[in-house]
């Protein structure tokens, strides 16, 4: 069985080298399976290019995402349907997930944080799925933070995360609620912020996630 790690997509270096390292990682988790990366958009192999080299069946997909946005409701059965393909099984995303949020954290106290107020740093998005999931985040940030943690948006919809970061009283710490590093987290790094957590990035949390997905749709497709 294969596991296609599908993430957003980008050509920054830094970005495909986080993959990469992230994609080592899951390897040395599953040493016995196959594990490929596809990409959403921006860059190639996208899983429209991916799935017809990889023969058949069974296959499964991982989206790479921290919400459910147009690419996991979307984007991927309309592909799959293209395709013809009904051997492959599309798991739930990777957020908002409790272990992530862990993970988000110890990166935010990795840069420093300390008692600056904690805003939410996210892509974005104008679809009311995902921007639920954004808010389930920050619900679990949270209950582990106390006080409010208000979302900001570094590219899609509203509250644009300039916005939120300017609204604050004091200092604000940014925990960055992306997957890697690219145009997202320099433009959050530049919102006025006095600590930016680097992104989730290759965070052993991350691969055990993704690991963990791909078991369980695994067994119940054997």
């Amino acid at each position: 069985m294969t596991l296609v790690v599908l993430a957003h997509g980008t050509n920054d270096p830094a970005g495909r080298a986080t993959w990469g390292a992230l994609l080592t990682r899951v390897r040395s988790l599953l040493p016995d399976e196959e594990v490929r990366l596809a990409w959403a958009g921006v860059a190639r192999p996208q899983l429209a290019d991916l799935l017809p080299k990889l023969g058949a069946g069974p296959v499964v997909v991982v989206p790479a995402f921290l919400a459910s946005g147009f690419h996991v409701r979307r984007d991927v059965p309309e592909q799959l349907a293209a395709l013809g393909r009904t051997d492959v099984r599309v798991t739930d995303p990777l957020g908002p997930d409790p272990a992530l949020v862990d993970a988000a954290l110890e990166r935010l106290r990795d840069a420093g944080w300390s008692d600056e107020r904690v805003v939410l740093a996210a892509a974005g998005s104008t679809d009311p799925v995902a921007q639920a999931d954004l808010e389930t985040a920050a619900s679990l940030v949270r209950e582990r933070v106390g006080g409010e943690v208000p979302v900001g948006y570094v590219a899609g919809g509203d509250p644009r995360l300039a916005d939120v970061v300017a609204a604050q009283d004091g200092p604000v710490a940014l925990l960055t609620w992306l997957l890697a590093p690219g145009v997202f987290h320099r433009w959050a790094s530049g919102v006025g912020a006095a600590v930016v957590a680097e992104p989730l990035g290759d965070h052993p949390a991350v691969a055990s996630l993704l690991v963990e997905r791909y078991r369980t749709a695994a067994a119940l497709a054997s």
